[in-house]
C-alpha cells in the first residue's frame, strides 16, 4: 500500500476500525455466500495499485486459480515508491527497487508468475485513466466471459484504488471479461455495516491453516512496509500489526 502525496484521507494516529470489530461483525451477520473461480474461467487478471495490494486483497483466491490450472496475471499498477516519501534512509528510486523485488518474492511465495509492471506514478494513478484502461484491455485481449479481472474496489477510499478498479471496469467492458472487485483501505475507514460499501455483494473465500500460513509469508516479504525503515521520523512502518490484524483473516473479500 501508499499513501499519496498531499493525501488527507487518514490522519496522524488515526487507526481506523478495530479488527476485532470486523470480526465481531462477520460472526454476528452470518456467513455470506463462498465465492468460487467459475469452472469456465481460464484466465484470471489481478489488478494491483500498489506492490502488495494483490497479496493483502486476493492473494490465495489468485494462488487458487494458478494451482486449478488458470492463467494468472497480476499486474502491478505503480512500483510503490510513495509509500515514504518523507523517508531520511531511501530514495523514491531506492524504494521501487525494494518494493518490486518483495512483491516478486511474495507472488512466489504463493506459486503466483511474476507482476507485470506497468511502472505509472505512484499516487497520481488517476491522472492516467486511459492509458490504464488502454494497459488493462490490453492483457486481457478479447477472450470474452473466460476471463476474470480482480481489481481494487471502485469505492475503496483510496484515489489510486479506485482509479485502478475504474479502469478494470472500463477494460471489462471494452473486451467481455467479468470484474470481481476487492477492498482494502475500505477496511480501515468504513464501519461495519457501513451503507457506502456493496455488502450484499461480498463473497468470501475462507482459507485454511495452511492457506493463512502461506499468506502470512508472503506479506512478510513486504519488509519495507510491515516494519520501519529506521527509527528516524519518516520511516515508521506503512503496515504495523494492527492494521494486517484488518487485512490478513480467515477470509478474503470479494465483490461480485
Amino acid at each position: 500500500m501508499s499513501e499519496p502525496e498531499g493525501w488527507a484521507g487518514i490522519g496522524p494516529g488515526d487507526r481506523g476500525t478495530p479488527a476485532a470489530a470486523w470480526a465481531r461483525w462477520v460472526a454476528d451477520r452470518g456467513p455470506d455466500p463462498v465465492f468460487t473461480i467459475p469452472g469456465g474461467c481460464r484466465r484470471l487478471v489481478v489488478v494491483a495499485p500498489h506492490p502488495d495490494d494483490e497479496i493483502l486483497g486476493v492473494g490465495v483466491t489468485a494462488s487458487r486459480a494458478a494451482a486449478a490450472g488458470v492463467d494468472v496475471t497480476v499486474v502491478a499498477v505503480t512500483d510503490g515508491d510513495a509509500s515514504h516519501p518523507d523517508s531520511p534512509t531511501l530514495t523514491r528510486q531506492q524504494l521501487s527497487g525494494l518494493r518490486v523485488e518483495e512483491s516478486r518474492r511474495a507472488c512466489t511465495q504463493l506459486g503466483l508468475p511474476e507482476p507485470v509492471r506497468l511502472g505509472l506514478p505512484d499516487g497520481r494513478v488517476r491522472e492516467h485513466p486511459a492509458l490504464l484502461t488502454d494497459a488493462v484491455a490490453g492483457i486481457v485481449g478479447d477472450p470474452g466471459p473466460s476471463t476474470l479481472v480482480l481489481s481494487t474496489w471502485r469505492g475503496d477510499g483510496h484515489p489510486d484504488h479506485e482509479a485502478a478498479g475504474h479502469a478494470a471496469a472500463d477494460a471489462c467492458a471494452a473486451t467481455g471479461a467479468r470484474l470481481v472487485e476487492y477492498p482494502v483501505w475500505a477496511w480501515h475507514w468504513a464501519a461495519p455495516g457501513d451503507p457506502r460499501v456493496p455488502w450484499t455483494r461480498r463473497r468470501r473465500v475462507v482459507l485454511t491453516d495452511h492457506e493463512l500460513a502461506a499468506k502470512r509469508a508472503a506479506v512478510s516479504e513486504f519488509v519495507t512496509q510491515v516494519a520501519p525503515l529506521s527509527d528516524r521520523s519518516g520511516d515508521e512502518a506503512i503496515l504495523p500489526d494492527w492494521v494486517l490484524d484488518r487485512l490478513v483473516t480467515r477470509e478474503e473479500t470479494v465483490f461480485w
